[in-house]
């Protein structure tokens, strides 16, 4: 977990979407952990396949989701902010996890 820093201060990070964002998430480690119960009852590849990649899609739902949001919520103010360019760059840095 990130601390606060110059480049990233503290300021309130919750958005309108966390709960959403956390259900997914948790719904996806239920997944993940009845993945690991398939993998230790030597169920079929295939089942075992299928379950990843619902997983997969859920946690890369939530992360979108999240990157969007941060764009819509904490973005908009590049415009008004004192030092535009360090908000681009935080615009970028968070655009590579895309």
């Amino acid at each position: 977990m990130r601390t606060d820093t110059p480049e990233h201060p503290a300021h309130d990070h919750l958005h309108g979407s966390h709960p959403a964002i956390i259900n997914r998430l948790k719904r996806a480690n239920g997944h993940l952990n009845r993945v690991i119960q398939m993998l230790e009852q030597n169920r079929h590849c295939n089942d075992i396949a299928q379950q990843l990649y619902a997983v997969e899609k859920s946690i890369e739902k939530a992360k979108r989701l999240l990157i969007a949001d941060h764009i819509d919520h904490c973005m908009t103010h590049i415009l008004e902010a004192d030092d535009p360019q360090q908000e681009l760059e935080a615009f970028r840095e968070i655009t590579k996890y895309l």
